[in-house]
Order: structure tokens, then sequence, then C-alpha cells
């Protein structure tokens, strides 16, 4: 599948479902969420949850890996494709350290998620970690 360098995830988003003759109350329906949160994410006024962007690739016919790291460019750097080292990976060694995890109250659901990020690539480190379930927290945060 293509890279989508050239465009921004609002961008892309509209114009494939544009070239897939689908209406925004169409997404809106089929991704279980109201059509003006698919205008806000077209128009760049909204950033989805990794659960949206699943659903907006499956609907769209996109690359999940590739809209994900479009609509989060600051996760790209920190997975690399790169082979791992030997000895347990990076997600082992966050997974295992309860510590870790509840000092940052990570709950099963977050770890299940941070699951599917480890298998985008690979992740350097624990802090790696933190630091996109931190920027999943941020952007499923309510706007003062």
């Amino acid at each position: 599948m293509a890279k989508f360098t050239s465009r921004s995830f609002h961008q892309l988003i509209r114009g494939r479902r544009r070239q897939l003759d689908l209406t925004q109350e169409e997404i809106a329906r089929r991704i279980k969420t109201s059509v003006a949160y698919v205008g806000h994410l077209e128009s760049g006024k909204r950033h989805p949850s990794p659960t949206i962007v699943v659903k907006l690739a499956d609907i769209l016919g996109l690359d999940r890996r590739e809209l994900f790291f479009l609509a989060n460019p600051s996760a790209k750097t920190l997975i690399s494709d790169a082979p791992g080292t030997t000895g347990p990976s990076a997600w082992d060694r966050f997974r295992q350290d309860r510590s870790l995890r509840e000092a940052h109250h990570i709950t099963d659901d977050e770890l299940n998620l941070l699951s599917h990020v480890a298998l985008m690539g690979n992740v350097r480190s624990s802090r790696d970690f933190i630091y996109v379930l931190n920027t999943i927290r941020q952007s499923l945060a309510p706007e003062d």
C-alpha cells in the first residue's frame, strides 16, 4: 500500500471518503459516531483515538499502520523497522515491569492497546511506551 507522506491525516480521510463516494453521514454511522465528529476530523479540528483510526482505515481501505502514524506523527520516531537485539524485547520488559505500570496507572485496556503498538515495530524502551500512552491519553482528554 502507498505511503501517505504527502498529505495530512484530515486531507487523506476527506479525499479518500470522496473518492469512495461516501458521505460524512455514512462514515459516522459506520464508525458509530456523530457527523459533526467526522467533520471535525476532516477539518483537522479533532484528533482521532486509535480505535477511530482503525475503523476509518478499514472503512476507507487504508493501511492501519500508516494511518495511525499519519494521525500520530510523533509516534513514528519511537518505532524502528530495524531488527531487534537478542534478549527480551522492549515490550516484554515493559509488560513484565509491574511497578512501572502501577506508577503510571496503566489499565488492562491501555496495556492491550500498547500491545498493538508493539506489533507495529520495535519500540526501543519502556519509556517510549509511556510516551505513546501519554500521547494517546492526551488526545482522548476532554478539552477545557
